[in-house]
């Protein structure tokens, strides 16, 4: 899967796998969210104003506004330094999103656990991308200086 296919994955939020079952046969996922992507992507590079990217993209203010803020995390995700990072990052937003729509009953959990899904399934697309398996990146996805918490505490025997 080539990096603006990940781009327009992320921006109009689909799982790589269901992008995957598209291309090829869909004009709109081989042609028009990449040329979308590579527009909002431009935009972020050289400062774009949203009325310029609404223009360019002939959206509203207010979508023009979501998409340049969802391409950003897009590509925070997608060029992440390796599967693992893309993963962690994408777990991240996936999370403060819960949390800022309100992470407070079972519904809202389930919906998070999908996302959560769908971001493991992308990061085996990723793995697959690059002919590497989890277990390589595994010192990635438990690096203990992510942990704020870790400050020799657990260092020490247990004693009562």
């Amino acid at each position: 899967m080539k990096r603006i296919h990940k781009l327009a994955a992320e921006i109009f939020c689909y799982s790589y796998d269901n992008y995957l079952d598209h291309l090829g046969v869909n004009e709109r996922f081989d042609r028009l969210m990449p040329d979308d992507a590579q527009t909002l992507e431009t935009a972020i590079e050289e400062n774009w104003s949203i009325k310029k990217i609404e223009k360019q993209l002939g959206v509203t203010y207010e979508i023009a506004t979501s998409l340049r803020k969802r391409a950003i995390k897009a590509i925070e995700i997608v060029d992440a330094e390796n599967p693992a990072e893309s993963f962690k990052i994408a777990i991240k937003k996936s999370i403060n999103n819960a949390l800022r729509e309100g992470l407070n009953d079972s519904k809202s959990i389930e919906a998070l656990v999908k996302e959560i899904s769908y971001t493991t399934a992308d990061l085996s697309i990723n793995l697959k991308d690059k002919g590497h398996t989890l277990h390589q990146y595994s010192r990635h996805l438990r690096r203990e200086d992510d942990c704020e918490y870790h400050d020799g505490y657990f260092d020490e025997p247990f004693t009562n």
